[in-house]
């Protein structure tokens, strides 16, 4: 994969014709005015760059699928301050031909560090049953290692490789800091955020590209943490039904609302605390993650199709 292009270095390749490998992680046939194109998103461990196929659309979209990693040709173009590539040609590339690791995108915080931290979380947690709880989920370490591993998001905030251990470690951060300053039960409260999204390991996939199961897309990670907490609860004897009650209600409603697919509304102070932090990191990662992608020479985002905005990049004068 010599003289291989990233994603981050395209910028200085505006106007110019390029040959090089990326990963495709999204890929649409889409009708046009004359006739088909192809709208896609490839990708390297640097980031990610619309893409787009006019002429003989139809044929080229059979050479491979999403999550595949293809060779092509293009040219570079800006449009409307974001970089795009104008594709002219692709090719399957066979897996001899590259390293998988250098299309992954990671995490920038060491996982290792990043457990360490969670586990030092879970040993903050005074409460017997709930500490007991957690080790009993986390100290599995064929499901720990599957958890290290895991995206937070298919596409929105932290959608990479240990993704989901760092949007976990930040809700329970905030929610710590909550614990402070509101009238929380702090246990409840931190066990509730190392727990809200640990089915997120059952609902997406294990593949290049990060897809959903089919568990994952009929039943979803709200209701397969809720079982995956009853069950492992059951295990412990005596442990306090109304602790179970009240944590079950912070895994079902962290969403807040009934068109974000939230189980419940919040209605106890710990589940509205809950839903706020995790909402407040999904949120502004999401929109971090679009600054971040942007060209420096940028003022504004690329189209945040989730919330149907564009983000101004405030650059403050060193």
């Amino acid at each position: 994969m010599e003289n291989n292009i990233r994603v981050s270095d395209l910028q200085q390749y505006v106007g110019q014709e390029i040959t090089s490998f990326y990963l495709v992680t999204e890929k649409e046939l889409r009708e046009g005015k004359n006739d088909h194109y192809l709208r896609m998103r490839l990708s390297d461990r640097s980031g990610s760059v619309s893409a787009n196929i006019w002429n003989n659309a139809k044929k080229e979209a059979e050479n491979f699928d999403q999550g595949d990693v293809i060779k092509i040709k293009a040219n570079v173009v800006s449009y409307k301050g974001q970089i795009q590539l104008s594709v002219t040609k692709t090719r399957f590339a066979d897996k001899s031909e590259y390293d998988l690791t250098e299309f992954l995108t990671t995490s920038k915080r060491n996982p290792d560090e990043m457990a360490a931290e969670f586990f030092k979380i879970i040993d903050s947690v005074a409460n017997p049953f709930l500490n007991k709880l957690l080790r009993s989920i986390f100290e599995d370490k064929d499901f720990f290692a599957r958890y290290q591993k895991a995206p937070a998001a298919k596409s929105w905030h932290h959608n990479y490789v240990h993704g989901l251990l760092e949007h976990t470690l930040s809700v329970a951060s905030l929610c710590d800091y909550a614990a402070m300053r509101y009238p929380v039960d702090r246990d409840l409260l931190i066990c509730g955020a190392l727990l809200h999204d640990v089915a997120k390991v059952i609902e997406y996939a294990n593949t290049t590209v990060i897809e959903f199961t089919d568990i994952g897309r009929l039943i979803g990670h709200l209701s397969l943490s809720d079982q995956l907490v009853c069950e492992k609860a059951a295990r412990i004897p005596g442990f306090p039904d109304e602790i179970l009650l009240n944590l079950r209600h912070l895994i079902l409603s962290h969403h807040g609302t009934y068109e974000n697919a939230s189980v419940r509304l919040p209605q106890t102070i710990e589940a509205v605390v809950l839903h706020h932090c995790d909402n407040l990191d999904a949120q502004s990662t999401g929109v971090a993650q679009l600054i971040e992608a942007a060209p420096e020479s940028s003022v504004w985002s690329e189209f945040d199709r989730l919330n149907s905005r564009y983000y101004r990049i405030y650059r403050p004068e060193n």
